[in-house]
């Protein structure tokens, strides 16, 4: 939810920078000039985000070390007051708050929902550990009670997000000639195509071999395991917001410390996660590690097995960073973060070391009023209900639906009205496409 609603930005001239893979920026900037924004333009930097956004949009094909006074300009030009864009860590998005500062301009930073699986995230300033979100627990418990908005369910979105990567995987490669300057956080090449059409081939697989693992887990191990949720390797939340060189590096640590100081009745059971499923693969370095600290039988590698039900059974949670903490406290899990993360307050994580955690865990109590309060002020401040790759923010589709409606109520008692609604339109239109490439004027 947005304060204010999305009309808060009537007026606004925004630019938007890199969004997620898919149409999701070109349905935000709809439903910005649906809300009476006053121009809405996009930057382009490669193929992929040209794909899924053609007609109107501004290609920046210089440098990278030249890309903060590229924007500082076309900023002042285009006289930009609000700016969105998708991840803050990623290195184009990197300048743009000292950018925006010094124009007193807004940023407003989308990322992956911090409560799943129904929702996405929107910050103004700065997403996950740069998140302003106050890290004081008496700012939290002293809230009062407000009852939240009914939720709308996204569905499986696994398939969307598949075919929107190879269709920006693909105009990035074929168009890498036109914007070779940019650099990615993956590679852009032949080769980054094979990790998402194997990686439905490996979901299969996976879910033929694990079909019985599941009643094993919650059944003869129900509550006596440790669930351990992998992050995406290429994860910034991994390389910004922790200490931890590499996936690896993070599950290294964690088996070690088990095989130490963990009951010896109880197992660790590794997730994969699932949009690094066509990417890496850990089973080499998790039975190595079995064989090297005697664990064996008692480390289990899973990837497909259905996480809400896996917290339903578990001990407790160890991770780096990422959001399966929040869904752990939901199920009031005792949950040991390693990394920055800005849900890792007093009382509602573990606050003591790794070694610890495996004992202290059976005796932990999280206080559940706090967490409570903390969750329902992240939905009503930084979460919207909808996803990146099918259905967008729901609250778009209702804003389309109104704007439906006002249009066939101005035309019924006078035609001339609408014409000249429709010509101011146009006239937006024409004014965010009519822009030549960034650096054709740099």
């Amino acid at each position: 939810m947005i304060p204010g609603g999305w009309q808060k930005f009537a007026g606004a001239r925004v630019l938007l920078l890199q969004g997620p893979m898919g149409p999701f920026f070109r349905r935000l900037a709809r439903a910005l000039l649906q809300a009476g924004a006053a121009s809405v333009h996009k930057v382009n930097f490669n193929g992929g985000d040209q794909f899924f956004y053609a007609r109107g949009a501004i290609r920046y094909r210089g440098t990278m070390e030249a890309w903060p006074s590229a924007l500082s300009r076309l900023m002042s030009e285009l006289q930009i007051d609000t700016v969105f864009l998708f991840g803050d860590c990623r290195e184009i998005h990197r300048p743009v708050q000292a950018v925006a500062r010094e124009r007193g301009a807004e940023v407003w930073v989308f990322e992956e929902g911090y409560v799943r699986p129904d929702f996405v995230t929107l910050e103004r300033s700065g997403v996950n550990n740069h998140s302003p979100a106050p890290r004081d627990p008496a700012f939290y418990s002293a809230l009062p009670d407000m009852e939240l908005p009914v939720e709308k369910p996204v569905g499986n979105t696994f398939w969307y997000a598949a075919c929107w990567a190879t269709f920006y995987y693909t105009a990035s490669i074929l168009m890498r000639p036109f914007y070779r300057h940019y650099r990615h956080h993956r590679p852009l090449g032949v080769s980054e195509l094979l990790p998402w059409l194997r990686s439905p081939v490996r979901k299969l697989r996976y879910r033929m071999r694990e079909r019985r693992y599941g009643h094993f887990l919650w059944g003869v191990e129900a509550g006596r395991f440790y669930l351990v949720p992998l992050q995406v390797d290429t994860d910034f939340q991994v390389r910004v917001h922790s200490d931890f060189e590499s996936v690896s590096h993070f599950v290294e640590r964690v088996v070690a410390s088990f095989a130490r100081h963990a009951p010896a009745d109880h197992c660790l059971v590794l997730k994969h996660h699932p949009m690094d499923r066509g990417y890496s693969d850990y089973s080499i370095l998790i039975r190595a590690l079995a064989e090297r600290y005697g664990v064996q039988g008692r480390l289990h590698y899973i990837h497909d097995q259905h996480l809400p039900t896996l917290l339903d059974h578990a001990s407790g949670v160890v991770l780096i960073n990422s959001t399966v903490g929040l869904s752990a406290m939901n199920h009031g899990l005792p949950v040991a973060v390693l990394g920055e993360a800005s849900y890792a307050l007093p009382g509602m994580s573990y606050q003591g070391g790794l070694d610890s955690f495996w004992n202290d865990a059976l005796d932990f109590h999280m206080d559940k009023d706090l967490y409570r309060r903390y969750r329902n002020y992240l939905i009503r401040h930084t979460q919207l209900n909808g996803d990146f790759f099918r259905n967008g923010v729901f609250e778009w589709k209702r804003m389309r639906t109104m704007d439906v409606m006002r249009r066939r109520a101005a035309v019924a008692p006078s035609q001339s009205t609408g014409t000249v609604g429709a010509k101011k339109q146009e006239a937006t239109k024409r004014e965010s496409a009519k822009h030549p490439p960034l650096d054709a004027r740099a």
